[in-house]
């Protein structure tokens, strides 16, 4: 799994676990989130996004369930 950064006035950072679905998202105010059970359209549709927060709004937010991360994306593994 890849972390991809990304410009976004929400998000700072995305990564995506096809295997098990599972999409993690690190916003700007360093709370980090599994998304849990959402299909890989969705996050290459986030990536591609004019706006990132839009689309998490839109399209994630209140559609999957999802638990806090309590590790920060700059203490995952290398690679990750």
């Amino acid at each position: 799994m890849i972390i991809t950064p990304v410009e976004s006035t929400t998000l700072v950072g995305v990564a995506y676990d096809a295997a098990t679905q599972i999409l993690y998202l690190e916003f700007r105010d360093h709370t980090a989130y599994c998304y849990l059970g959402v299909p890989g359209v969705v996050h290459g549709e986030l990536l591609s996004a004019a706006s990132k927060g839009a689309y998490f709004n839109s399209a994630i937010r209140g559609r999957f369930s999802y638990q806090r991360s309590l590790v920060h994306r700059s203490k995952w593994p290398a690679g990750i």
